[in-house]
């Protein structure tokens, strides 16, 4: 794999994957200070897509029959599901550890809730003490909210590319700094190396955008790093860039929708996933039994041999 992920580099590509990674950290931190750095850290996110068809050829497996539909599906089950029992270990972990970051997130959680259903005092009726005003909550925007959060939900998916470009990118270094030791095939050391650093950015990362105090910081960048460890781990068994996209994508989607639509979303998904999980396994096993030939057939070919 790391032969795949260190070939040589075009100096477009090179540009586009420092862009992807440097330049959305620098984007990621303004948009503190300006929306505008906001909306281009979105841009960057949609267009590293196609910088992604690019990087995925560089780690996609190489196996000799192609990949079936069935074995697909099973890839990306399996994968949401790793993901979802290791992500609530971490959730558990990170609840019991770092109080006061549990706590800022569970306030930053009701607060976004709290927004979503704020009343426009602009168009809510004024009433009398004791009665309560009537929300300004028309159909478009409940569409305009659930559209934005889904919106920005998939683009995070899409911060697998920039993972997978600064592992490629830190491999390259290594391979460069350390001939000796890669050609003596410590390989695997580096790229352990480049997922461990990857994942600590990706904590660093989610508190970029944000100014909080450094004990709700240190567990932010603990619990996401733990869960950026997943992803990686993730993207390196499965070799498939898009499967850890899409789990990414789906999970964050299905984590916000619990915030304030329906509690138990990121449960029922892992259900909705464990059953099409289950079914399609029973599928692929009953389908590799039909195309297995007869025993007594074998035995017969090997004795007439």
């Amino acid at each position: 794999m790391t032969t795949n992920l260190t070939k040589p580099i075009s100096i477009k590509l090179l540009f586009a994957m420092l862009v992807v990674t440097i330049g959305a950290e620098v984007l990621l931190y303004l948009s503190r200070f300006s929306y505008l750095a906001s909306t281009f850290y979105d841009a960057m996110m949609v267009s590293s897509f196609f910088i992604g068809i690019k990087l995925h050829q560089r780690i996609r497996s190489s196996e000799p029959h192609p990949v079936t539909k069935r074995k697909l599906t099973l890839k990306f089950t399996g994968a949401f599901l790793v993901f979802f029992l290791g992500s609530t270990i971490i959730n558990i972990y990170s609840s019991n550890t770092f109080n006061d970051f549990n706590v800022d997130y569970d306030q930053y959680v009701q607060e976004y809730t709290d927004m979503q259903m704020d009343v426009d005092p602009q168009h809510s009726e004024t009433v009398e003490s004791g009665t309560k005003a009537e929300p300004n909550s028309t159909f478009f925007d409940q569409i305009d909210t659930i559209g934005a959060d889904i919106y920005t939900d998939a683009l995070a998916g899409l911060e697998e590319v920039w993972r997978l470009a600064y592992i490629i990118l830190l491999l390259v270094v290594c391979k460069k700094v350390f001939p000796k030791k890669w050609a003596s095939g410590k390989r695997d050391l580096f790229l352990m190396l480049a997922l461990f650093l990857t994942s600590i950015l990706f904590g660093i990362d989610h508190t970029l955008d944000s100014v909080e105090p450094w004990e709700v910081r240190i567990g932010a960048i603990v619990t996401f790093a733990n869960m950026g460890l997943l992803f990686g781990l993730i993207l390196l068994w499965t070799r498939n860039l898009w499967v850890t996209v899409l789990v990414h994508s789906l999970y964050d989607i299905s984590a916000t929708l619990s915030w304030y639509y329906l509690d138990s979303a990121v449960e029922f998904l892992a259900l909705a996933v464990l059953i099409v999980h289950v079914l399609v396994l029973t599928l692929e096993k009953f389908h590799n039994k039909r195309s297995q030939p007869p025993l007594e057939n074998v035995e017969g070919i090997q004795a007439a041999e």
